[in-house]
């Protein structure tokens, strides 16, 4: 394959992905190459011992995607230039390479130590979408945004592509403004599309992390078919001009059995009890008060350069070096225990009268709880996904996905899971106290 200055990159999931030259510029960048230091799944590690696969080659796999889905999308519709089409399948596979760009080291357990969303001086959102939270911790969304508009890398999107790093953080985050007509063309706004690509309940970042993950944990949940998935993507046009996702309805069961997957690999996977211990252990580290014991003195900087040298083991040395009990025990592996365990609706998973004896006999319990849902349903303002239902020898029609399938009826219930842990020293006591 000649790729004229571009190239290709192996992956374990979705083979050789071409990368093109101007594609290249950007996956050759610091802030992206960062993401190599950052794994996926935080601790996820230490139960799954293959889980070590990185952030970086999940969003090499999530453009490699949402340029197939891209191209299932449009099949068989024709831009207003062959050069219009390559912008937006560009733009969008820039935007699910970059979609994690802000990631914290450890992913998602290390957003405790970030600065409020004003010291990073993002102007790219419209300012009532974030007036409210200004104050607020930032998360890793408001990083990839400042990332995208405000680092060296915008620099480079802007020099090698025909739009601006404000239309790739436009697909990534509804909040960002873009006051031009890029996303149109022949008069139909491809913005809605292009953004369910990114992230929506049939998204690139699902379909490639589920089997990612799933290859590299050994846990088997998700194994979901993408590439009839994929194929069968397709799009509708709203009664307001908007372009908006589809799926025939020939991958409909498909589609149910990816809900499932993903709500499976949450309860199994990504909130492992083993991994979730060290997460909170972190998050008393660099959660407590300033002067408390075993608070940590930890930051995420605002300033982006220095964001540049935070990874995963950014932090493991900071840890090293801490004297701090809860640094200790997560360097040392010295977890808390899990002590009790439940599963079920929020009336069937109190632990309050067992932490409550616990507390009472001097044994410190860190409680951890999570609910699961199968789907969540479109965002607040964003376009629904559509079903195309074109049944042979009957009548087409379009119908929202949600009305398409029985499976969100079926789980419509939140699954919520309890946990208490207990210092390893304690547990023998403990397990005395709640089994009386």
């Amino acid at each position: 394959m000649h790729l004229q200055g571009g190239t290709e990159i192996r992956c374990p999931v979705h083979g050789a992905i071409a990368v093109t030259a101007r594609e290249r510029a950007v996956v050759d960048h610091p802030f992206v190459q960062r993401l190599r230091g950052i794994r996926q799944l935080g601790f996820s590690h230490l139960p799954f011992p293959g889980a070590t696969h990185s952030r970086y080659s999940h969003s090499v796999g999530a453009m490699h995607v949402a340029g197939l889905a891209f191209d299932a999308c449009f099949r068989d519709h024709e831009f207003s230039s062959p050069e219009r089409a390559d912008a937006l399948r560009s733009v969008v596979r820039l935007a699910a390479l970059c979609h994690d760009l802000g990631h914290a080291p450890f992913s998602h357990a290390a957003e405790f130590a970030m600065p409020p969303l004003r010291d990073l001086g993002i102007d790219a959102y419209r300012p009532e979408a974030v007036a409210h939270r200004l104050d607020s911790l930032a998360n890793h969304e408001d990083y990839t945004i400042a990332i995208l508009t405000r680092s060296g890398l915008a620099d480079v999107i802007a020099a090698n592509n025909p739009f601006t790093p404000r239309h790739v953080a436009a697909l990534i985050c509804p909040a960002v403004e873009v006051d031009d007509d890029f996303f149109i063309d022949r008069g139909l706004d491809h913005r809605g599309l292009l953004s369910q690509l990114i992230s929506s309940e049939l998204d690139v970042d699902r379909m490639d992390y589920l089997v990612r993950d799933s290859l590299f944990t050994g846990a088997r949940y998700g194994e979901i078919d993408t590439d009839w998935l994929v194929g069968h993507m397709s799009r509708h046009v709203d009664e307001d001009g908007r372009v908006c996702l589809a799926l025939d309805r020939r991958a409909i069961y498909a589609f149910d059995d990816f809900l499932i997957a993903r709500f499976h690999m949450f309860l199994m996977v990504y909130f492992h009890q083993k991994s979730i211990a060290y997460e909170k252990l972190l998050e008393r580290y660099m959660g407590g008060p300033a002067g408390q014991e075993g608070a940590g003195d930890y930051a995420l900087p605002a300033d982006l350069d220095a964001y540049l040298r935070c990874d995963d083991a950014h932090l493991v040395s900071h840890l090293r070096r801490s004297s701090s009990p809860w640094a200790r025990r997560i360097v040392e592996q010295r977890p808390y225990r899990m002590l009790i365990e439940a599963h079920g609706h929020d009336d069937e998973v109190d632990l309050s009268v067992q932490r409550a004896r616990l507390v009472e006999a001097g044994i410190d319990v860190i409680e951890a709880s999570t609910r699961g849902v199968l789907a969540r349903g479109p965002k607040t303002g964003a376009p629904p996904i559509y079903v195309l239902d074109r049944p042979r020898g009957l009548p087409s029609r379009v119908i929202p996905l949600q009305e398409a399938t029985r499976i969100f009826d079926r789980y419509q219930d939140e699954h919520t899971i309890a946990r208490l842990y207990v210092p390893p020293e304690r547990i023998e006591v403990a397990r005395g106290l709640v089994c009386t």
